[in-house]
């Protein structure tokens, strides 16, 4: 059985439209966002766009995004990944929403580092700093 870490991120991000699938098909905007750690996706999902009520009650969604939208969806985020660069860890946002029938998106790519890991790498040489700063 394969893990998740020897899929490539673009496979990954098939199978969370392919989960996504039915969440998506009643719905025609929101944001579907992906969380990865070391090239992993984690943690993935929808934040769905507030829901108007009137009288106490709420109305549901008219249309959803049918199979081919969601495919076009899909293709559009498989191509985003071109525009990620060196970093493993971090959230990509897809916001999306139909208009006249054809699905818009926009994404967001958002790369996290973590201090503890540079001074890992980097070790600080204090001397070194002092010298620079203080002269």
């Amino acid at each position: 059985m394969l893990r998740t870490e020897q899929l490539s991120l673009a496979r990954q991000i098939d199978l969370v439209f392919k989960e996504l699938q039915e969440e998506l098909s009643g719905l025609s905007s929101g944001t579907v966002f992906v969380q990865i750690r070391n090239n992993v996706i984690g943690k993935f999902g929808i934040r769905h766009n507030p829901l108007a009520g009137r009288s106490g009650t709420f109305a549901a969604e008219q249309e959803g995004l049918t199979l081919e939208q969601q495919s076009s969806f899909r293709l559009m985020a498989l191509e985003s990944l071109k525009y990620k660069r060196r970093w493993t860890h971090g959230e990509i946002s897809y916001e999306f929403a139909l208009r006249q029938g054809m699905v818009v998106v926009d994404a967001t790519l958002e790369s996290n580092y973590n201090m503890a890991n540079l001074m890992i790498r980097y070790p600080r040489n204090v001397q070194a700093d002092n010298d620079k700063f203080y002269g």
